[in-house]
């Protein structure tokens, strides 16, 4: 009974051990694409994305499908700022299963408009990962800001 109970516990350590070294790849990954973002690396910001990711994001469409879609996006917001883009995440939460993993966190976005206008946005941020050829890769991704329903505007001075 005690050998029976000994490699159990040894299989509840091993996959809680499997799940913290996803949560530090993922965490790793959104490390990476904050230093992309930072920079205006195009590239390493899309790293993170499957081709197939579909995002809600706080511009218009509804929805963006596809990598190339998102893309312009990334590539809009890097040419509406000048110098270096600042991005935090707060909060975040990781949960990881097998082969499908999501977080959520409040993230600010700063930097300087091409206009000179200091900006700073909070916003609400939810990503779904799927492992994919043995790598985390988003496959869903929505970004909201809260809205004044009476008026129908994004409310976007409130801080955590």
């Amino acid at each position: 009974m005690a050998v029976e109970e000994n490699k159990k516990n040894e299989e509840t350590m091993a996959v809680e051990e499997n799940k913290k070294n996803e949560e530090a790849a993922i965490q790793g990954l959104l490390d990476d694409c904050i230093r992309s973002l930072h920079d205006k690396n195009i590239e390493g910001v899309m790293s993170i994305y499957a081709q197939e990711v579909v995002s809600f994001d706080i511009v218009p469409p509804l929805q963006y499908i596809g990598a190339d879609a998102f893309r312009k996006v990334w590539e809009e917001v890097f040419s509406s700022f000048q110098g270096p883009i600042d991005y935090e995440f707060h909060d975040l939460n990781i949960t990881v299963g097998d082969d499908v993993a999501f977080t959520y966190s409040l993230n600010r976005i700063s930097g300087t408009r091409t206009n000179g206008q200091k900006t700073a946005l909070w916003l609400r941020w939810t990503a779904c990962f799927r492992k994919i050829n043995g790598k985390w890769l988003i496959v869903h991704h929505q970004n909201s800001v809260p809205v004044d329903l009476e008026h129908g505007k994004a409310v976007l001075s409130l801080k955590p």
